[in-house]
């Protein structure tokens, strides 16, 4: 019963861990990534899809992104679509491929996604902590149902702490990556 308390809070802990990791990706660090329009929906013959199943999306330069149309006929349409996503880019159509340059960040500009990075962390941290909560009133509840040892309790608590431990380290990691990251001129 411990056990089975405790895979299911390592699980939860991990996926808090990885919309974090997903939230820091998403954060523009004034380097090209594709991964920056991945949120981006095209309208293709009437059904919004996303963009990467309309054309190709490469990085040629660490300041441009490169969205080549399987179809000619898209391009506007791409163009319309990133403009519409409010990511704060100016894509410029060439009339074959749209090019989507990456402006460099100013000073003030990294300042203000590095208390973003730090928002989205302490936020990741709240959940794992709250996962943490929600599996020591189980562990409680379960010794009083379940009749299992106090001595068993005490161990899940530990191991409990040791997950949160383990996590919220694995947060701190990932937000000193990306503070480096955007800081780095």
């Amino acid at each position: 019963m411990v056990k089975d308390i405790l895979k299911h809070t390592e699980e939860r802990m991990k996926k808090a861990v990885e919309v974090v990791r997903d939230e820091l990706t998403k954060i523009r660090t004034g380097k090209a990534t594709t991964v920056l329009l991945d949120g981006v929906k095209v309208d293709y013959y009437g059904s919004m899809v996303p963009l990467n199943q309309t054309a190709n999306v490469s990085t040629p330069d660490v300041h441009t992104i490169s969205v080549q149309p399987w179809e000619k006929g898209m391009v506007g349409a791409i163009e319309k679509a990133i403009i519409a996503a409010n990511l704060g880019l100016n894509p410029v159509n060439d009339g074959n491929l749209v090019r989507v340059p990456i402006p460099p960040l100013n000073e003030e500009r990294r300042r203000e996604l590095v208390k973003l990075v730090k928002k989205f962390g302490e936020e990741g941290k709240i959940a794992v902590r709250n996962v943490r909560r929600d599996a020591i009133e189980h562990l409680k509840k379960s010794e009083k149902q379940e009749h299992f040892s106090e001595d068993e309790r005490k161990r899940g608590e530990d191991e409990t702490q040791k997950l949160t431990d383990k996590y919220i380290k694995e947060i701190d990691h990932l937000l000193g990556l990306k503070e480096k990251e955007i800081m780095e001129v």
